[in-house]
């Protein structure tokens, strides 16, 4: 069981790169994008369900892999960056112009973290802590990319 907590905490082993997992992770994470796209395209209850679930596994895996670690918010799990992203995407139409964006956008509030951002993260503890704070960063991220998007197009 301790392999497969890793594993989906790390996305995979990309929580373990050298220098920016979150980067990665998110990276990783654009796939699903497009896939979660399709979901809700087909049938928007499931999409919201999918996301609903993947946030739930992410804070379950995020909280099991900080036990396993000993560490608090440890740079090894990225799954909160991939829940994240895909909060960033939930109102998007996939082009990978639109994922590029969301993408930069995800990163640099995941990063700065204004508020909001830092307060959840400074507030919350376990699992929901490491989540949270990329959630809302997720949605200011997805907030501004639809703003820009539709402003541009």
């Amino acid at each position: 069981m301790r392999a497969i907590i890793m594993a989906v905490a790390t996305c995979g082993g990309a929580g373990y790169a050298p220098v920016a997992p979150g980067t990665l992770g998110t990276l990783a994470a654009v796939p699903l994008f497009w896939v979660l796209d399709g979901v809700r395209r087909t049938s928007p209850a499931t999409g919201w369900l999918v996301l609903v679930a993947l946030v739930a596994v992410a804070i379950w895996a995020a909280g099991a892999a900080e036990r396993i670690l000993g560490e608090t918010d440890s740079g090894r799990i990225v799954i909160d960056e991939v829940a994240g992203y895909a909060v960033a995407t939930a109102f998007l139409e996939f082009s990978w112009w639109t994922a590029a964006v969301a993408f930069c956008l995800f990163r640099l509030f995941d990063i700065v973290k204004p508020f909001p951002i830092s307060w959840v993260e400074r507030r919350l503890a376990g699992g929901v802590g490491v989540v949270a704070d990329d959630v809302v960063a997720g949605a200011f991220a997805g907030g501004v990319a639809g703003i820009l998007l539709y402003v541009s197009s």
